[in-house]
This record gives structure tokens, C-alpha cells and sequence, in this order.
């Protein structure tokens, strides 16, 4: 299932579009905020397609029988740029687990890059739901390597995709890749370019959210 927020129009549009403003952007503060809000959006738009089961509860009154959600979900993030979206998910699955992954690109002096990953932390996997978080899913490279990465902790129930921009290069990438995982995004672009940067896209979101980097 694939699934993009700004095709049903709502609140959610002026996040995505501040999170594209360059003169907003010079807010890293706003930038984090907006990206935790779609994360939030995107939080309770996954939760609706989760398996739910009754529970009593006592008030002062009475009774009330509440539907809850019965999946055991993990969150995961591909460090450094996915935490701030990280946080929005983690504010509606507070009860969640969480797993963080660097996946980074390499780049040569030709222009070429290859993507690494070299840190992974992740609790048991088996029979969860395992939402990974990453605000640009450009090429779909980092994204595919992740997923790979992550499931030597254990096959997951289900896996969701949580982007605020997506291409639509990545999305048919992971598609094929991994056809039984579902893609939310905030918004997809038709362009990547030659150095698979979105376009038009937002800019660095790891640089925007905590500040340039130095390259090697």
C-alpha cells in the first residue's frame, strides 16, 4: 500500500510546505517541529490499519469499553536526518520499541556514491510491526539496505514506511524490493537528479534539522 498525504488535503499541507520554505527552513527549530508533525500525522494514519481489541475501562461513573491497539510495534530511524520524524511517530506509539540505523552516503571524487551501514541497535523483530522512519526517500538505496539490516533481528509482522518527501523513483525502487512493505510520505516529487537529490524537494534534512557537516 502506498499512501500520500497531501493527495487528501488537510492541516498537513502547511507542514509539508514549511518544511519546503528556504526561508523557514533558517528556523532549525520550526524545521525539527515540522517534521515531528507529519510524523504525528502519519502515526495516526498508519494506527487506523492496526488490529484492535477491546478494553474495559472503570471511571468514576461507570464503565467504558475502549477499542486499543493489540500491535507490538518498533520504531526505527536511519540516523541522523529520520530522528526528528522519529520523535512524531514515537509521541502517538509511546509504548513502542525502537531500533536506529546509520546508513550514509560515501562520495567518491568522481561524483559516485555508495551508501554504508555501519551501526545498527534493534530489539527482536519477530512478529511485530516495525515502522521506519526516514524524511527523504530519494533513490531508495538507504532505505532498501536498512530493511535488510534490520531483519537479521527477526522477520517483522509488517513494515511501514514513514517519509515526509518521497520520489518516485524511490517509491517504485522499494516497491520492487520489498513489495509487502507500505510507503507513507508526506508528499512525492517526479524528479531525482543526477546525484539523486530530490527535486524539488527540501535540501539536506540531517543539515537542516541539526546543522552542516563537515565533508570528508
Amino acid at each position: 500500500m502506498i499512501y500520500n498525504l497531501t493527495d487528501h488535503h488537510s492541516i498537513a499541507n502547511q507542514f509539508i510546505a514549511e518544511l519546503r520554505d528556504s526561508t523557514i527552513q533558517k528556523d532549525a527549530m520550526r524545521f525539527r517541529r515540522n517534521l515531528e508533525r507529519v510524523g504525528e500525522v502519519l502515526a495516526y494514519e498508519i494506527s487506523k490499519k492496526m488490529n484492535f481489541i477491546p478494553q474495559d475501562t472503570e471511571t468514576p461513573l461507570g464503565i467504558s469499553t475502549t477499542y486499543i491497539p493489540l500491535n507490538k510495534v518498533v520504531l526505527g530511524t536511519i540516523l541522523r536526518a529520520g530522528l526528528p520524524l522519529h520523535q512524531g511517530l514515537l509521541n502517538y506509539f509511546d509504548k513502542a520499541e525502537n531500533a536506529f540505523v546509520s546508513a550514509y552516503r560515501q562520495h567518491h571524487k568522481d561524483g559516485t556514491f555508495e551508501i554504508n551501514v555501519e551501526y545498527v541497535s534493534c530489539p527482536n523483530l519477530a512478529d511485530k510491526t516495525l515502522i521506519i522512519a526516514d524524511p527523504m526517500l530519494a533513490t531508495g538505496a538507504s532505505m532498501d539496505l536498512t530493511i535488510k539490516a534490520l531483519r537479521k533481528f527477526g522477520t517483522p509482522a509488517e513494515i511501514h514506511i514513514v517519509t515526509a518527501i518521497a520520489s518516485i523513483q524511490g517509491v517504485q525502487y522499494i516497491s520492487r524490493k520489498h513489495p509487502n512493505a507500505h510507503i507513507w510520505m508526506g508528499a512525492c516529487d517526479e524528479e531525482l537528479t543526477a546525484k539523486s537529490y530530490i527535486v524539488p524537494g527540501l535540501g539536506d534534512a540531517g543539515d537542516l534539522s541539526y546543522g552542516a557537516k563537515l565533508q570528508e
